[in-house]
């Protein structure tokens, strides 16, 4: 039997926020600096050169539409991530692989206050790797963390 941790709805949540403000800002920008005639007649001098703030308005928009497209694909290479428990191994977000012979330690310390835990493990050259798990990560860390402790034990 495995048990899953999926992406947390906190990062997806705040993902998507940081996308919705990257689209406001870049609509509010470029209205301010090529639209609102009010505005721009305020930030122009008598020679009709714009100062630093309409130059800012008219040049941020491009950065806030490439802000939102690598968010956005940064968010769906990152919504299928989950840590899974199963029998043999601990496999963190698809791609790193922890069999329980190789986990050395689980400093559990900060879970209960800050939500975090860090597996010390064994990697294939033999160097020793710490790997954190947040909870801000990943939800349902809790069940993780208890079978993690009773294949070591």
């Amino acid at each position: 039997m495995a048990i899953e941790a999926p992406l947390s709805r906190y990062k997806r949540n705040s993902l998507k926020i940081y996308i919705v403000a990257c689209i406001l800002g870049a609509l509010w920008f470029g209205y301010d600096g090529y639209l609102s005639e009010k505005f721009i007649q305020q930030h122009t001098d008598e020679q009709g050169n714009p100062d630093s703030t309409l130059l800012f308005n008219r040049i941020s928009p491009p950065f806030f539409v490439g802000g939102v497209v690598l968010l956005t694909v940064y968010y769906y290479a990152v919504r299928g991530r989950k840590v899974v428990a199963d029998d043999e191994a601990l496999v963190v977000a698809g791609k790193v692989k922890i069999p329980y012979d190789a986990i050395e330690k689980i400093d559990k310390t900060y879970y209960e206050k800050n939500g975090h835990f860090v597996v010390t493990y064994k990697n294939d050259n033999g160097r020793e790797v710490h790997r954190k798990l947040s909870n801000r990560n990943y939800d349902n860390l809790k069940p993780i963390l208890e079978h993690l402790i009773a294949q070591i034990t």
